[in-house]
């Protein structure tokens, strides 16, 4: 496995990639869990190279202290990676990829970025879409791939990539759960006993949402999501909205053949976790 830290020498060892081979390319902020791996290996699975970028973006923190708290376990991923059979990891400093210059592009997103984690995060999914669109432009990958726990920056993605014409398929992967169904996260390792004890409640409310949302209209299963909520003293509901899949406008009324999703952010202590189904 090569580890490139600058942009020359990743260019240098990708441009000697035979025309008819495919590269899969994974970014990642580090910090790797068993769900990472689970797509880097539906990559390796699906192309002849595989690249995992690792790269904590500045730009789209909203808070500083997140940003510091980051955890940081390179030489742990790094193994992780080589063990399952990555061929190229990119590990560059912010200042490789933004030079003198960190700040994010502006965006038109068509509105997909003004919902749950954009109204709650601002100028978070410009700082995404600026890393990412370098990304691609620096790799050229044939395909990316993103896991649904991050569902709207998913949809963001790909209009991002439609909208600027890059040649790029967007895979998009299931999320990996612990065995108590808490979606895996790096963030899961700042949870204390408590708080760990009590996060599998947001995986069992949005699996109750979805049993709701068949027989119930859209406000019940709203009052019901908060008020399970209301009654915990760990976990603090910072939104749980329901929108439709492509277009992830929020609404109060079911339309026939329209496909919804349940999308949830919930704080243990100063701990930000986010989580999301398909409900039809």
């Amino acid at each position: 496995m090569k580890v490139f830290k600058t942009i020359e020498s990743l260019q240098d060892n990708l441009s000697i990639i035979d025309k008819d081979k495919t590269l899969g390319f994974v970014p990642t902020m580090g910090a790797l869990h068993e769900g990472h791996l689970s797509i880097v290996k539906k990559a390796i699975k699906e192309n002849d190279y595989v690249i995992v970028s690792i790269f904590v973006n500045p730009t789209q923190f909203d808070k500083k202290e997140d940003l510091i708290k980051y955890p940081n376990t390179l030489e742990k991923d790094l193994e992780l990676l080589e063990a399952i059979g990555c061929d190229f990891v990119f590990n560059p400093t912010a200042d490789e990829i933004y030079s003198a210059n960190i700040k994010s592009e502006s965006f038109d997103f068509d509105g997909l970025d003004e919902v749950m984690e954009g109204a709650f995060r601002k100028g978070h999914f410009d700082g995404v879409g600026t890393i990412v669109k370098k990304l691609f432009e620096l790799v050229k990958p044939d395909k990316a791939y993103f896991g649904e726990k991050d569902f709207q920056q998913l949809q963001i993605i790909k209009k991002m990539v439609a909208i600027h014409k890059i040649p790029v398929q967007i895979i998009a992967c299931d999320i990996y759960r612990e065995k108590d169904g808490l979606a895996m996260s790096s963030r899961n390792t700042r949870l204390n006993k408590a708080q760990r004890s009590e996060a599998p409640l947001i995986y069992q409310t949005l699996l109750k949402s979805k049993d709701l949302f068949l027989k119930k209209d859209i406000n019940f299963v709203k009052d019901f999501v908060n008020n399970a909520f209301d009654k915990n003293e760990v976990l603090k509901l910072e939104y749980f909205e329901i929108a439709d899949s492509e277009t992830l406008r929020t609404s109060g009324i079911k339309i026939a053949n329209q496909k919804y999703r349940a999308f949830i952010a919930v704080f243990a202590g100063n701990v930000r976790l986010i989580d999301n189904i398909a409900l039809n």
